[in-house]
């Protein structure tokens, strides 16, 4: 399920973009020319376009550009009278363009009011296309997956290899195809950092000695010697009870972790890690354990192109919009609220979120991002009549700020205790036999997947909904010692894996053909970890990772997020 909304006083989907009256006066006028008449005084009153006067062909400025300078004053004087907004100028310079195209093309300053009609309407379809990419909500179910190909040593659309379309009762194949995936994708991004990519010839010996390579399993394996110093990349598995392995596509073998030094970051089972350390008799003693490193999203693109990994309506990534970029910048009052376990069958809840429409009636926020769970009370045979009630008791507040039911979006993701086919990710949408009435009644409501995504202008943001922060500490290689930053080395852990559940799948299930949906490839711009572990805020790879914490747990927390220059803003309802 994608949605796309229009930025405010926009026309509605499907309806023609009418260009501005005022621009097709001033191109056009009374017979569309582009005649200075006004070094020589005689206006040509018939609309033939025929002055008599044959000075008024010459250039002014002597710059051999006539039709130039005539389109720059009509631009100026638009300018002048303030009558155009920055998007009809922008039309305009483009209508312009086009027209004096087509006078150079005919040899002739005659403009046919056809060619304006064309160029208007070639314009109106492409404003169309940047207001359609202001706002979209993509499900995971509709994120578009690329895969590897170690040929082509490029990402290409599932379309174009042999895999079969994604359905979602997997098959054995798929959940060997999910771990070699996640391989493949940080074996190739562990390749470009700098230390393992090879020596440039002819450089400095000591260029050399700092670089590393990266050995397989079946390496390792195949050697009946001793083989020291090495660094191996693979997953950690337990095959068999108590003794963990180091896996990978080419085999697994046993690991001796008892001298082993960890990095920073939460180690557990499933997770892709770097190991140092020495082999010998069918035994890999590990000197240390580090996580893949991370790449920022610049550095992914610049490699790859415009490839958009993210999904949405456009064809290419939005990074590369100027327009979309400026347009965000601009737009200084953008805010995105950010509220998790929504708890609609609690009075309390109920009066706090009250107190917030009423706070941010005089400056509605772009979106509300309202995270699950939706009921305190676990599920049960009477959970779906009681949420109906709950939701029509939150539109009920909702109508009573007309400019916040007029203007703000409203994102709802499930969370684990929501009613629905149990806790495996992705989670689709509440049903809509529960949602029906409130849809009906807020229009610029969606309710999407657990995890979901969201883009706005060129920022691309990721929202999932999950305990993940105690199932890892719970599921650790080495338990973390009582000081380590908790937040910090989770966000290090979720980065580097390029993934939100790094988790053994018996702890945190996910549908095998659409684990994709869960990749964060490259690190977007926002990640929001819906999690009941206390707020948090870190930032990491150019990437803002953000917990609102439980909003009734935490005394009524949550976090506005401000697009336009990327900052948060902790919030907290209390004593109101």
């Amino acid at each position: 399920m994608r949605v796309c909304f229009r930025s405010k006083g926009q026309t509605p989907a499907g309806a023609q973009t009418q260009c501005s009256p005022l621009i097709v006066r001033m191109i056009v006028g009374g017979g569309c020319c582009f005649d200075d008449d006004e070094d020589d005084g005689d206006d040509d009153e018939d609309g033939d376009c025929d002055d008599d006067d044959k000075g008024d062909d010459e250039d002014d400025d002597g710059d051999g550009d006539e039709d130039g300078d005539d389109v720059m004053m009509m631009i100026k004087m638009t300018v002048t009278m303030k009558m155009v907004t920055p998007m009809m100028m922008m039309m305009m310079k483009k209508i312009m363009m086009m027209m004096m195209m087509f006078c150079v093309s005919v040899g002739s300053s005659m403009v046919e009011l056809s060619v304006v009609e064309a160029a208007v309407q070639d314009c109106s379809q492409a404003c169309d296309e940047t207001i359609d990419n202001v706002f979209n909500i993509i499900g995971a179910f509709d994120v578009p997956r690329f895969i590897f190909s170690t040929e082509r040593k490029k990402f290409v659309p599932i379309s174009m290899t042999n895999h079969p379309v994604p359905k979602l009762c997997g098959q054995s194949r798929d959940k060997a195809e999910l771990f070699r995936e996640r391989y493949t994708i940080l074996q190739q991004r562990t390749h470009r950092h700098e230390l393992f990519t090879p020596p440039v010839i002819g450089s400095a010996p000591d260029e050399g000695r700092n670089k590393f390579q990266l050995k397989t399993v079946e390496a390792l394996l195949g050697s009946t010697a001793k083989v020291g110093e090495v660094i191996v990349l693979g997953m950690i598995t337990q095959l068999k009870e108590g003794k963990f392995y180091l896996e990978d596509p080419s085999g697994a073998v046993q690991l001796n972790m008892s001298k082993a030094q960890f990095h920073s970051g939460l180690y557990t089972e499933s997770c892709f890690v770097l190991a140092e350390g020495w082999y010998e008799d069918s035994v890999f003693h590990v000197n240390a354990f580090g996580f893949p490193p991370t790449e920022p999203s610049s550095f992914t693109r610049a490699y790859y192109g415009n490839i958009n990994f993210f999904g949405g309506p456009s064809s290419t990534a939005v990074k590369a919009s100027a327009k979309l970029k400026q347009l965000e910048e601009e737009n200084e009052d953008a805010m995105f609220v950010i509220v998790s376990d929504v708890w609609l069958d609690r009075v309390e809840v109920l009066e706090k979120i009250q107190t917030m429409f009423s706070g941010y009636s005089a400056m509605p926020p772009t979106c509300f991002i309202f995270c699950g769970n939706f009921s305190s009370a676990p599920y049960g045979r009477h959970q779906l009549r009681t949420l109906k009630e709950s939701f029509k008791a939150l539109a009920d507040l909702i109508c009573e700020y007309p400019s916040i039911h007029n203007s703000s979006r409203f994102v709802f993701v499930p969370g684990p205790e929501d009613p629905g086919p149990g806790t495996v990710l992705p989670r689709p949408p509440l049903a809509e036999h529960i949602t029906e009435e409130f849809r009906q009644r807020v229009p610029f409501s969606v309710f999407t997947t657990n995890p979901c995504r969201i883009q706005y202008c060129s920022q691309e943001m990721v929202v999932i909904r999950e305990d993940l922060v105690n199932k890892m500490c719970r599921n650790c290689v080495r338990l973390p010692s009582s000081n380590l930053d908790i937040p910090s080395h989770f966000v290090k852990t979720i980065l580097s894996q390029g993934h939100v559940t790094p988790l053994p799948l018996y702890v945190c299930p996910v549908h095998w053909p659409y684990d994709y949906a869960l990749r964060v490839y490259p690190v977007p711009d926002v990640i929001v970890f819906a999690d009941k572990y206390d707020p948090f805020n870190v930032c990491n790879t150019d990437c803002l990772c953000i917990n609102p914490g439980s909003f009734p747990r935490s005394g009524f927390s949550f976090k506005v997020y401000y697009p336009s220059n990327r900052t948060v803003e902790d919030s907290k309802l209390q004593g109101l």
